[in-house]
């Protein structure tokens, strides 16, 4: 083992703190208001890779800070498509029908040459 990093241990630490207001929120609100899938398949994607980096070139304690965060990210993804099964799918638009539809009203004609009122005067300077 070799030694810790005290900036990689904060920096997960501090993530790792969002995660369980997350998930609690998730979990009573019911709702995926404010929530994107595909960031959180993004960062469990960071936290897989930083799992196998320390499994494959560093190995020591922060292993577990990486695998319980993402674990609480795995939880919110979980979360979320249990969400997107209670929240019930918008009714489709219903087609209004004919009768319902206002009549447009028409347009008064333009005349395409002047009346025969008006005169032209071509004045020169």
């Amino acid at each position: 083992m070799s030694h810790l990093s005290i900036f990689e241990i904060i920096m997960l630490v501090c993530f790792g703190a969002a995660w369980p207001v997350s998930i609690l929120k998730s979990y009573r609100s019911r709702t995926n208001a404010g929530k994107s899938i595909g960031f959180l398949f993004v960062v469990f994607i960071v936290y897989v890779a930083g799992v196998l980096h320390k499994i494959f070139f560093k190995m020591d304690a922060v292993i577990a800070l990486y695998a319980l965060n993402g674990l609480m990210v795995l939880t919110d993804i979980l979360l979320y498509y249990r969400n997107s099964r209670i929240i019930p799918s918008p009714a489709p638009p219903s087609i209004p029908s004919i009768s319902s539809i206002p009549s447009i009203p028409s347009i008064p004609s333009i005349p395409s040459s002047p009346p025969p009122s008006s005169k032209i005067v071509n004045r020169k300077s």
